[in-house]
């Protein structure tokens, strides 16, 4: 019964930390389904964003230092959009007045609500990171992984052995976390895994709303390749990173803790 209990506990928590997320796919079905007067699709869709940011700063739910960190991972996601639409990899082919070289603004806010996921649950779930690796490691390997996002196209493809390198330094690294006084612990690899495969179902309902589209959705919707799974999971290794580091600056990630549970 307690583990029932857990579960629900568990499940509330995460349900309010993608309170962002979840605005924007409901966004992205209402204006899929019904035609908004006055501006096109894109442009409600920032709107909706930018008043849904307003809004959890104001309400409470999310810090001035949250928000700085969003916005860090608005401008990341916006210059990986920028360069990947460039390059063909997806468009975005309505119009709109909030388009920036083929990109509408609103796209930034799909990463950003990445970034406002994890600030969300890290401070819900009071997550604390055990044997964490110092920062001349992380921080390389972030930009890496990020920076190969790009490279790829001119260069080899490397995501593979950043995914194996990512494995060995975090091999003995844990992120505990509290649901109901009590702490479980978690490989810091395997929640890795977990996150990006659950965007890549969050990018399967995306595109069927028409968030974006990859070339082989052009004619008709269809199922984005597994192997897309493997960005996914690079990008969330990169956001964590990231958010752990500038924790970690500012002396609000603790490194150790005493775990009661294992999950």
């Amino acid at each position: 019964m307690r583990t029932i209990t857990q579960l629900i506990r568990f499940g509330y928590e995460q349900a309010l930390s993608c309170l962002f997320p979840v605005v924007i796919f409901a966004a992205l079905a209402l204006t899929q389904f019904i035609s908004l007067p006055i501006l096109p699709r894109y442009d409600w869709l920032l709107l909706i964003c930018l008043l849904m940011q307003w809004y959890m700063l104001r309400s409470g739910l999310e810090t001035r230092d949250e928000l700085k960190v969003i916005t860090l991972f608005h401008l990341i996601g916006l210059a990986l959009e920028l360069f990947k639409v460039h390059m063909g990899s997806w468009s975005y082919p309505e119009d709109g007045y909030s388009k920036f070289f083929g990109v509408p603004l609103y796209s930034g806010f799909m990463y950003a609500s990445v970034a406002s996921y994890l600030c969300q649950a890290w401070r819900r779930l009071k997550v604390v990171l055990v044997k964490w690796p110092p920062l001349f490691i992380v921080v390389p390997l972030s930009s890496s992984i990020y920076l190969n996002f790009f490279t790829h196209h001119f260069w080899i493809d490397v995501r593979w052995w950043l995914g194996g390198l990512v494995i060995i330094v975090f091999w003995k690294s844990w992120a505990t976390y509290e649901v109901g006084g009590t702490r479980y612990r978690m490989p810091l690899a395997l929640s890795f895994i977990l996150i990006g495969f659950f965007i890549w179902i969050a990018e399967n309902i995306a595109t069927f709303f028409g968030a974006w589209e990859y070339p082989n959705q052009t004619e008709a919707w269809s199922l984005v390749h597994l192997g897309k799974v493997s960005s996914w999971l690079l990008l969330v290794i990169v956001s964590f990173l990231i958010v752990a580091t500038l924790k970690q600056v500012k002396g609000k990630t603790p490194t150790k803790i005493e775990v009661n549970k294992s999950l």
